[in-house]
């Protein structure tokens, strides 16, 4: 048998799942695609924006997602007054993006269509400012590297490297500006600083050389010899970080895969019965007590009850079980699972987000979104990273300064600071946790293991046991030949023989492998 999982596996998290049900009258929540997050520091800013707007009770923001999550007061304010904060820090919400908890399966594959074209358009937007980066910074690392001298070659660096800074790295400044502004520290703001500063000092370098030359070092010199420029080190920062976003960006496009393949478990129309005519509409549009009908190798629309009718419904997307569940008159079914064989009635008891099909994705996402414990630890200590690396490379650039040659001090300080701001940008810390939780329980759910929570997962890590409560939940549970054996000689038309050696079948049953055995048996019996 394979290994396939076949058993839906549902993980508990110890403390629930949630809902999408509010607590208080007048309270309201819903969900918006944050677009312009570089790192776990502008989810952090975001958050705390969010929870200083009066009104918002909760507010939660998941980097690997892209998602914020805010519950608030409807009465004080509303989902124009949440995106104008976000959009106040500088980052943006996807137009027509917000959900509601009440949101259809329309609404929610709408909002995935939006996500996924905003994917689509970032990946392509950081491959061109990718190719012009690396496009640009081969002929100033080249000519750095191999240290060529020719009139005007600062020149020549600088008209080469100011395209780089203004258009593929023009993200980073923007970014920094707005964090900046707000007080903020991240990504960005480690990148602007190093890249900008190797900039602006190789610019000064290049139009005004008597404002940093040395003295040449060597005994009975007394001219001055032209300070070094820097360019390559601002280029190539910028392309290998758009190197690691575009990288990013592309893993991006992957992670809805497991929420839009649960969406896709339902039919695109229900046949419903009204006024005594049968109508095609939309899922979404069935109400309760609508009498729907179902033809078969159709997948169900909705949950319900069989009123008329009896059949087969294939139910494996949720119990994992392969074979075929008998419905009559009674019988509950659920949507979309498949009707194998003859048709039915069933009136519609669960529509819309309180079908079971609805439930696992909303627990999927939730579990998506979710915190664990490790990953709230790693919020904490990158809260104070970007800040901390800022520092050192302050002291880095004192001590070097005050350290240094005279003539040199300025070049040797300025190169090592921004040494320490760029071996930090690539920071994962922050990103590392989401998009495993993200991928995981992404991942599980296509194989049919729903995880409720980021806490879950973790604690699954200490697991020592696992128990397996039947026959065919880790098998495909589809019977195939794997050995044909001949037991007796049986002369068959055509002069063939069922005995071993005999007719083409090798001993023990095999022409070389089970798929011949089971295409020579074929044979004999179509030719008997």
């Amino acid at each position: 048998m394979g290994e396939q999982p076949a058993e839906q596996v549902l993980v508990e998290s110890p403390r629930g799942a949630g809902g999408d049900s509010t607590d208080a009258p007048g309270s309201s929540a819903v969900t918006l695609p944050v677009t312009g997050m570089s790192c776990a520091a502008c989810a952090r800013t975001i958050e705390r924006t969010l929870k200083g707007v009066d009104g918002v009770e909760a507010a939660a923001v998941n980097y690997a997602t892209n998602r914020a999550t805010v519950k608030f007061d409807a009465a004080v304010l509303g989902i124009e007054d949440l995106v104008a904060a976000v959009r106040e820090v500088g980052y943006d919400i996807l137009d027509g993006g917000a959900i509601g908890p009440a949101a259809s399966a329309a609404d929610e594959t709408r909002l995935q269509d939006l996500e996924e074209k905003a994917r689509e358009e970032e990946y392509l937007r950081l491959r061109r400012k990718l190719i012009v980066a690396v496009a640009l910074s081969v002929p100033v690392m080249a000519i750095s590297m191999a240290h060529l001298q020719f009139p005007g070659v600062n020149w020549v660096q600088l008209a080469l490297t100011i395209p780089v800074i203004a258009y593929s790295g023009s993200q980073f400044y923007r970014g920094a500006w707005a964090a900046a502004r707000h007080a903020n520290a991240d990504m960005n703001l480690l990148i602007a600083i190093g890249t900008g500063a190797a900039f602006l000092y190789s610019t000064v370098v290049t139009i005004a050389p008597g404002l940093v030359a040395y003295a040449a070092p060597h005994a009975g010199l007394a001219h001055e010899m032209p300070a070094a420029v820097y360019f390559e080190t601002a280029t190539a920062i910028i392309a290998l970080v758009l190197v690691g976003r575009l990288l990013e960006a592309r893993a991006r496009t992957r992670t809805s895969e497991a929420i839009r393949r649960l969406l896709g478990l339902q039919p695109r129309i229900a046949r419903v019965e009204r006024d005594g005519i049968e109508i095609e509409i939309p899922p979404d549009q069935v109400l309760h007590d609508d009498i729907v009908s179902v033809r078969p190798g159709e997948r169900i629309p909705v949950d319900g009850e069989v009123i008329d009718g009896a059949s087969a419904v294939d139910e494996s997307m949720l119990t994992g079980e392969s074979l075929p569940v008998e419905k009559a008159l009674g019988s509950t079914v659920v949507g979309g699972s498949v009707n194998r064989t003859g048709s039915f009635r069933f009136r519609a008891t669960r529509v819309g987000r309180e079908t079971t099909l609805h439930q696992i994705i909303r627990m999927v996402r939730e579990a998506q979104g979710s915190r664990a414990p490790i990953a709230r630890l790693a919020d904490v200590i990158s809260s104070y990273f970007t800040p901390a690396v800022v520092a050192i490379a302050a002291v880095t650039f004192i001590v070097w300064f005050l350290v240094s040659p005279a003539e040199q001090r300025l070049s040797l300080a300025l190169v090592n600071m921004v040494a320490v701001l760029i071996i930090a940008c690539p920071c994962a810390m922050g990103l590392a946790t989401p998009t495993a939780i993200l991928v995981g329980t992404g991942k599980g759910a296509e194989k049919g293991i729903l995880i409720r929570g980021g806490e879950t997962l973790e604690r699954a890590g200490n697991l020592a046991t696992v128990v397996l409560d039947k026959t065919g939940t880790i098998t495909t549970g589809r019977a195939e030949v794997t050995d044909v054996v001949a037991v007796a000689t049986a002369p068959v038309g055509g002069g063939a023989s069922l005995e071993p050696g005999v007719g083409g079948l090798e001993p023990g049953g095999s022409t070389g492998g089970a798929d011949g055995a089971e295409k020579d048996l074929l044979r004999l019996a179509a030719s008997a």
